[in-house]
């Protein structure tokens, strides 16, 4: 079955590639480094850092990594987590956003996916006087997602979703959308110790440190159609929580 990455990143610009990042960039790539990520695993594109090639990581999400003593030799979450001060996040797409038919279908069943779930927050489609958080979703190129990290007690506030998911069925689109969805409320990939699991090649995302922490009930390794949350799916994703997804999401939210 054809695997599709999440990635979406072209042109990228692998840290220690003779480009010289900013110094901003430079106490991102440090702290991440610290927290347990591999340099490899670290990317600059568009002077935004990356990790796990899907993920982007601001300076103040870089060090809230840094403030816990926890460490994991698994992980599926990140330190940064939503406050639960957050109880009703709202996610506007934007009118390029909604022009594609499948990706706006997608949006809904990703949305119904997380509100299904009888968590401390409800997701909702488009702005309101009461959101406590806003996510915008944006196109890109491609056919994956992009997204980042919580930080100061709230969601990352983007996802990026490629056009050419267009091709492809309403859950396909609805388990990227989800997928990126869980980096912005503090998920990291299931198959983050060895990305050839799901995607057929591919390293170790970081295994040790304070930006990897494994949540109590969940497998300690991944599979092929475990999780929502693996680096790359396949053509023929349901779009649907596993049942270790919504273990995850119960203990955290």
């Amino acid at each position: 079955m054809r695997k599709l990455s999440m990635a979406l990143l072209a042109g990228v610009a692998l840290v220690g590639c003779g480009v010289e990042p900013q110094a901003e960039n430079q106490e991102i790539i440090s702290n991440l480094v610290e927290a347990g990520f591999p340099s490899d695993d670290i990317m600059v594109v568009d002077e935004l850092v990356y990790v796990g090639r899907d993920a982007h990581v601001t300076l103040e999400a870089s060090r809230e990594m840094l403030q816990s003593g926890e460490e994991s030799a698994e992980q599926y979450r990140t330190n940064n987590l939503v406050s639960s001060s957050v109880t009703k996040i709202c996610v506007v797409p934007t009118s390029a956003f909604n022009s594609y038919s499948r990706l706006s279908a997608g949006l809904d069943l990703a949305i119904d996916n997380y509100n299904s779930q009888g968590l401390s927050f409800t997701m909702v489609r488009g702005s309101a006087p009461d959101c406590s958080a806003t996510i915008s979703a944006k196109t890109t190129s491609g056919v994956g997602g992009s997204a980042g990290f919580p930080k100061g007690g709230k969601p990352y506030g983007t996802i990026n979703i490629g056009t050419g998911l267009q091709n492809y069925s309403n859950d396909v689109n609805e388990h990227v959308i989800t997928h990126e969805l869980g980096h912005c409320i503090g998920f990291r990939h299931s198959d983050y110790y060895d990305r050839s699991i799901s995607c057929g090649s591919g390293g170790n995302e970081g295994s040790a440190g304070v930006g990897a922490i494994h949540i109590p009930g969940t497998p300690t390794d991944a599979r092929v159609g475990g999780s929502i949350m693996n680096s790359c799916l396949r053509s023929n994703e349901s779009g649907e929580w596993s049942s270790s997804d919504k273990t995850a999401l119960q203990y955290l939210y």
